[in-house]
């Protein structure tokens, strides 16, 4: 899996957007979605809503999750904590990435925003490559990481597998190796 899947997976993700045109039901096959009314909020799927964002038909509301101050907390619980902690949402990197990218105007704050969220990304991936590091140094066979996203795991699949494989090739060899010389 690739950045790429990741991103069409969490383009599903329910996102309230606050429509200014008029439309009956949308039939999906996602799902149904509608009906659109002017000023009455809707949900609808990321992509959906940042196509009708880029066409100037909606302003996107921003989930929850992504005020400044929430982010401050979770960030802070994130420096705090020796394992990883809960995120708000799966794929809070790439929701607003799109987001930002697609309506800064429809955020509050959204630099700040911004900033945060890439801060909470590097503290976990700096967090996420120490519990590698340990995990190879102590040799271990298996791992349990709670509360990864799926993102923050598919940075470190295509090191990891191969980084194993190879100690796994090293302490094969070193008792062959002993063996021989003597």
């Amino acid at each position: 899996m690739n950045a790429a899947i990741v991103e069409f997976l969490a383009e599903k993700t329910p996102v309230t957007i606050e429509p200014n045109f008029s439309q009956n039901k949308l039939y999906l096959i996602s799902g149904d979605v509608g009906p659109f009314r002017p000023g009455l909020p809707v949900d609808v799927p990321l992509w959906l809503g940042i196509n009708l964002k880029q066409r100037g038909k909606c302003r996107i509301i921003p989930p929850e999750w992504m005020d400044v101050e929430k982010l401050e907390e979770k960030k802070e619980e994130e420096t705090q904590s020796k394992v990883f902690t809960m995120m708000p949402c799966e794929h809070y990197l790439v929701i607003a990435q799109l987001i930002l990218s697609t309506a800064p105007e429809d955020i509050p704050r959204a630099q700040e925003i911004k900033t945060l969220i890439k801060d909470i990304w590097d503290l976990r991936i700096a967090k996420l490559r120490s519990s590698v590091t340990a995990f190879i140094k102590s040799e271990g066979t298996h791992a349990k990481l709670d509360h990864l996203t799926l993102l923050e795991i598919n940075t470190v699949r295509p090191l990891l597998p191969n980084t194993l494989d190879q100690l796994h090739r090293l302490t094969r060899s070193t008792p062959a190796a002993k063996t021989n010389r003597i």
